[in-house]
């Protein structure tokens, strides 16, 4: 068993499309970032590179590098899973904590675990998405930006 730890926080911007875990969210913002700025897939995807010691996203996709703007990160989450695979590894679960004021995301928590258990190959089961405030401190709580943070464990894959 491998086990890694993720974190991501983007700031709220107005003229953008707010995408977390994958599905598009009505909100009147969204997050900036080189990407598409999905809080949520890039904690995952920080919590899996972790726990297979292949570094960070930021390593992988670059802020520098163009080829990675607007991008959608289902599309980085999918690269991350082929290193992953390559070196043996497998998605065990996934629990992961939205952070914000807002927007609620209870709606729309089991269509975010099945999109990430769709893109990372595993069992619905095995995703766990939850959501806290800050209580209207720091940044979070003043609407200003959301954050992510992931745990993920991996598993050494099956040898034929």
């Amino acid at each position: 068993m491998f086990v890694g730890i993720g974190y991501d926080i983007h700031r709220f911007v107005k003229n953008r499309k707010l995408i977390l875990g994958g599905i598009s969210f009505d909100h009147p913002c969204g997050l900036s970032g080189h990407s598409d700025a999905d809080v949520v897939l890039h904690a995952i995807g920080d919590a899996i590179l972790g726990a297979a010691s292949l570094g960070d996203i930021g390593e992988l996709f670059p802020d520098t590098d163009d080829k990675w703007k607007d991008v959608s990160s289902q599309i980085l989450l999918n690269k991350i899973m082929e290193v992953v695979k390559e070196k043996g590894l497998l998605v065990n679960n996934v629990d992961v904590i939205f952070i914000a004021q807002e927007p609620k995301i209870s709606n729309q928590k089991k269509e975010m675990e099945k999109r990430i258990s769709e893109i990372l190959d595993v069992n619905p089961e095995r995703i766990n998405v939850k959501a806290t405030t800050t209580e209207g401190l720091d940044s979070i709580g003043r609407s200003e930006a959301a954050a992510a943070q992931a745990i993920v464990t991996l598993t050494q894959a099956a040898k034929m």
